[in-house]
């Protein structure tokens, strides 16, 4: 059996991090998992004064409640009548909250008006960094499963996501942040009427159809509805990130892509 040192250790778990996107503290100082339990520490000192110019994230008080960004997203993106005039009103959003701690606004990505269209969880690192969607790890395995298909972003795919700025540590998205986004998503499916839809992952599945379990979910046809009263045909399929932790189900993701490919010729 080979012997790891704690250095070599603690540089493979940074590089786990790095992988999983993980690129920032949750805690002003370290956990000691050791302590958990223990009694509490005796009160930090107050800071100095020139510590206490350091920024520092607080909630902002002046957040729009999340009833009043609904109603705001829904207006707004009521009121838009092409891709351009879409993409620039959420640019310009400001009622999500997670808008504040992103780089980028991540919109999409591709060719609108593509009759397939790709919805996926929400930017990553790479993604926020690039204000493009599905760029790193996960997407170039997307990009090798759309051309497995005879598909490309740069040619026949508009590639996008439910929620349009990265979560911080890239956690989950809430029901709330994805109910304000929801609505610029819908107006994207109306404008650009694509003839199948590809929701990758239980993020987009739950979003726009309102059900859960991936596993037993994906490779089902199922119909998005828009406020216009239009029916979309929806497949729901693994993430690719997924895909990239669980390799075994890359031939469940190959049988859904068939699928996605005979809907498309036979429209």
């Amino acid at each position: 059996m080979v012997e790891v040192s704690e250095q070599q250790a603690a540089i493979a778990l940074l590089r786990w991090y790095a992988d999983m996107g993980i690129d920032e503290a949750v805690a002003t100082s370290p956990a000691d998992l050791k302590s958990w339990g223990a009694k509490p520490a005796a009160p930090i000192a107050k800071p100095s004064a020139a510590a206490a110019t350091t920024p520092v994230f607080e909630p902002d008080d002046d957040a729009v409640p999340a009833d009043e960004a609904i109603a705001q997203a829904k207006k707004i993106a009521a009121a838009c009548a092409t891709y351009e005039t879409l993409e620039a009103a959420v640019k310009e959003f400001d009622g999500c909250p997670l808008k504040a701690g992103a780089k980028n606004t991540v919109f999409a990505d591709g060719i609108p008006g593509s009759d397939l269209l790709i919805i996926g969880e929400a930017p990553g690192r790479d993604e926020d960094r690039t204000g493009k969607p599905f760029v790193g790890r996960a997407g170039q395995l997307l990009d090798k499963m759309l051309a497995a298909i005879d598909r490309s972003r740069t040619e026949n795919t508009l590639i996008s996501n439910v929620i349009y700025w990265r979560p911080p540590g890239n956690r989950t998205p809430s029901q709330i942040e994805t109910a304000i986004c929801r609505p610029f998503v819908e107006r994207l499916i109306e404008i650009t009427d694509p003839k199948v839809i590809m929701l990758a992952g239980g993020a987009p599945m739950q979003a726009l159809l309102g059900i859960t379990g991936i596993m037993r979910a994906r490779g089902v046809w199922r119909e998005i509805e828009t406020p216009s009263g239009k029916r979309y045909p929806a497949l729901p399929i693994f993430h690719p990130a997924f895909l990239l932790r669980q390799p075994a189900n890359k031939r469940l993701a190959w049988a859904d892509l068939q699928a996605v490919q005979t809907r498309l010729r036979e429209d």
